[in-house]
């Protein structure tokens, strides 16, 4: 349900939030009993918005309002409300994409910028059990499932050329949070930004490299020049562990606020770097040596079926499913076309692994020099031992970034990670 547009902008506080949902008939029913015996509870930890819990004696729905504002850094960021429109296109169209994978919008109101969700309960976010050392066994299956259907249903190997133009259209505005990205991912870590930082003074002199690194600048230019020119599909734009809430027979995709048409790779590369993320980081989480052994083997084996699932789930959805304007089966008539076409394919999807390698390497720089970090590093106590874990994951980075070729499968990538378990770095002092 959308409200109107009457209603004009407010950040709702507790006692706001409570009269409002009080005079929504559904959201009444859903968590039952009066509105002052409901529970509301404050979570947000992210990065820009309010996110209440709010329960009552029936169930429990997740509130989120978006501010005009980055929460992170203040009202000296000023960030437009449309973002909450966006994201509540961008779930209902998952959901229909991607059934059950994405939590189920109760209410939205664009004016407040405010959306109602089901709580997902006992689902906690994905990079706080990656941290604690859990392992996920629906993960893999699951988020396959959402990528392979999200991006090649919403592509133009499903969709007309006309289909495919209007979902362009519709995502079009979301450019303000397509601009975080090209900065903060794609620009801000390879020259002094103010709002930098990193593990100093550990890492001062990589810092300073990443800056002098022509072959990275060069690397990391392409990169975003394909992120801003290449409609390919429907991206969340925003795919980390921290936006995927788990138990171990669930997964449930969040926060696809930053939406919009842009590159495959861009998705599933976020995916696969914040795995590689958190397979660095475990070591530093270590109560004793070695006690995490099994559980990093895990990680890295899930990276290569994050990949080779994804792959597969794709590729059979191109060939029962393909009703796009781009290549037409019409061109590929009889077994020697069929035989081109799947070559093709095959080629295609190098061409996307190449794309995932390139920008899961910009995410995991960005994570560990620009503004927003991961807790998977910054929970890491001692901070020599940190900037151990981190110039490991940078180190794989600028290789993935600069050498992409040098990884025409997704084992070479977890295996030069496992090189890189016991390296050790030379750092500032």
């Amino acid at each position: 349900m959308t409200q109107g547009q009457a209603e004009s902008y407010r950040i709702l506080h507790e006692a706001d939030l409570r009269d409002y949902l009080a005079g929504r008939p559904k959201l009444v029913a859903a968590l039952g009993g009066g509105p002052d015996e409901w529970s509301i509870t404050e979570v947000g930890d992210g990065n820009l918005n309010l996110v209440f819990i709010v329960k009552g004696a029936l169930g429990g729905v997740a509130v989120k309002q978006a501010l005009p504002y980055v929460r992170l850094v203040g009202e000296s960021w000023p960030l437009p409300l449309s973002r909450a429109h966006y994201e509540y296109l961008a779930l209902t169209r998952q959901a229909q994409l991607a059934p059950g994978l994405v939590p189920t919008v109760l209410h939205h109101n664009d004016a407040l910028a405010l959306t109602v969700m089901e709580l997902l309960e006992p689902h906690i976010i994905m990079r706080k059990g990656l941290i604690a050392g859990t392992q996920y066994s629906r993960f893999v299956d699951d988020i396959t499932t959402f990528m392979a259907r999200t991006l090649f249903f919403t592509s133009d190997l499903a969709l007309t050329a006309a289909e495919k133009k209007e979902g362009i259209a519709a995502f079009a505005g979301n450019h303000a949070l397509c601009k975080i990205t090209e900065d903060l991912i794609f620009t801000d870590p390879y020259r002094v930004a103010e709002q930098n930082r990193w593990t100093a003074p550990y890492l001062d002199a990589t810092a300073a490299g990443l800056r002098d690194d022509m072959e990275l600048h060069v690397a990391i230019s392409r990169l975003k020049l394909k992120f801003m020119a290449s409609p390919e599909a429907l991206i969340h734009g925003d795919l980390h562990t921290g936006s995927i809430m788990v138990t171990d027979s669930q997964t449930q995709v969040i926060d696809p606020e930053f939406a919009f048409y842009g590159p495959m790779g861009f998705d599933v590369g976020a995916v696969i770097a914040n795995l590689l993320m958190a397979y660095f980081a475990s070591s530093g989480h270590e109560r004793s040596p070695d006690e995490r052994r099994a559980f990093e083997g895990w990680v890295l084996e899930t990276v290569e079926q994050v990949w080779t699932e994804f792959a597969r789930k794709f590729l059979e959805l191109w060939r029962k499913d393909a009703a796009g304007d781009a290549y037409p089966v019409s061109l590929f008539p009889g077994e020697k076309g069929a035989a081109r076409l799947e070559a093709e394919r095959q080629a295609y999807m190098q061409r996307l692994l190449g794309d995932t390698v390139g920008f899961a390497a910009a995410k995991t720089i960005r994570r560990i020099f620009g503004l927003a970090h991961n807790i998977d590093f910054e929970l890491i106590e001692d901070p020599h031992k940190r900037a151990v874990s981190e110039a490991r994951a940078v180190r794989l980075a600028r290789a993935m970034m600069v050498e992409t070729g040098a990884f025409p499968a997704i084992a070479d990538v977890t295996s030069a990670a496992r090189k890189l378990r016991d390296w050790t770095p030379e750092l500032s002092n």
